[in-house]
């Protein structure tokens, strides 16, 4: 796929070296190379998008009651909390 691609761009790049005018070369470009291959790569990766999506929803409600994970270690400890003053680099919660 990224095979044809590359060779697409050479393909209109060399169209748009050939027009007679800046703006000529620019929209030859946009029209003949970055919309038709934003749209295909919009559609071919619809597969891969919807995966991931799946695969978020599925890492996100791990528990059996159905609320979420924590993002992070740190989001579950308290500000200021019994451990608040363990860590070495800190002031010591004072």
């Amino acid at each position: 796929m990224w095979i044809v691609a590359i060779g697409w761009i050479y393909v209109v790049i060399l169209m748009a070296a050939t027009e007679t005018s800046v703006i000529a070369g620019v929209m030859t470009f946009l029209i003949y190379c970055m919309i038709p291959l934003s749209i295909l790569f919009y559609l071919t990766g619809s597969k891969r998008r919807h995966a991931r999506r799946i695969a978020a929803q599925q890492a996100g409600t791990k528990h059996d009651d159905g609320s979420a994970a924590p993002a992070s270690p740190a989001a579950t400890k308290a500000p200021g909390g019994a451990d608040a003053g363990n860590d070495a680099g800190g002031d010591g919660g004072d």
